[in-house]
């Protein structure tokens, strides 16, 4: 992105270009050009701790990809994506339609830069919505209409918090705002969750620095990762590294520290 030739523009849609942005240094560890100086020095400093070349935002997003496409083949055709992220390869709607062409999607972002490019994206996609939404205030959030009429909550929902939870501090109770997400869902509704995992040094030394640098982040052991999905049916093969999570590959080995920074899982609502 041409900072300067686009800076003017983004701030009318109300983008702060002087603060690092969540998605948007996402998006630059990934490669991607929708971003600013702020949020690429933020990713260079991660890529200096992790030198992966991204490898851990690009596992992350593949669990994602076999999430939705696992729930679409057993038939679910409703998604609730909340804290969605840039547009990227293998988007929730994208992954679920090419199983289930009638499959509904509802994308959740309080970031403007994210909306504006989803909505472009998904302009002309009928069965797929963009909505401005904060985790943190889940009645105003299912209470929208996009969220409570889009989709149809008598039968089952994929819910996807991907790469979200580890930036709700513990003074904002993520546990119990995911449990009301979860209490939400109907019988046969899904979560699909991944988290940073402090399983290593570098990871914690990470924490340290994107808490600085971006304000939120915080790593959880395993053991706290699976309390987000308490009064579920923790699917096969529970909490694991995504890149243990149902691979279509044989999983590189040994372990690193970028294959160990997130944990993710499945489970479903009796």
């Amino acid at each position: 992105m041409d900072d300067e030739t686009d800076l003017s523009a983004w701030e009318r849609l109300g983008v702060d270009a002087t603060r690092p942005s969540v998605a948007r240094v996402y998006d630059a560890i990934l490669g991607g050009k929708d971003n600013f100086a702020v949020d690429r020095a933020v990713a260079a400093r991660r890529l200096e701790l992790i030198p992966d070349g991204g490898q851990g935002a690009r596992l992350s997003r593949a669990f994602l990809a076999r999430g939705v496409r696992a729930l679409a083949e057993q038939g679910v055709t409703q998604f609730l994506d909340i804290g969605s992220g840039l547009p990227t390869a293998q988007n929730t709607h994208q992954v679920a339609q090419s199983v289930l062409p009638e499959a509904r999607v509802v994308y959740v972002d309080h970031d403007p830069m994210v909306l504006t490019h989803a909505r472009a994206l998904l302009a002309d996609n009928p069965h797929t919505t963009v909505v401005e939404g904060d985790v943190r205030e889940p009645a105003e959030l299912l209470g929208r209409p996009e969220v409570a009429e889009f989709l149809d909550w008598r039968r089952p929902v994929g819910l996807l918090m991907v790469g979200l939870v580890h930036h709700l501090h513990d003074s904002e109770d993520p546990a119990g705002l995911v449990r009301t997400y979860v209490d939400r869902l109907p019988p046969g509704g899904h979560l699909l969750l991944s988290h940073f995992c402090n399983a290593t040094p570098e990871a914690r030394q990470l924490e340290k620095e994107i808490q600085q640098t971006l304000g939120s982040g915080r790593m959880r052991d395993r053991a706290e990762i699976e309390g987000f999905f308490d009064g579920l049916e923790l699917l096969e093969p529970g909490v694991v590294p995504v890149v243990r999570w149902r691979p279509y590959e044989p999983v590189p080995e040994p372990s690193t520290a970028s294959t160990l920074l997130v944990f993710g899982g499945l489970g479903r609502k009796a």
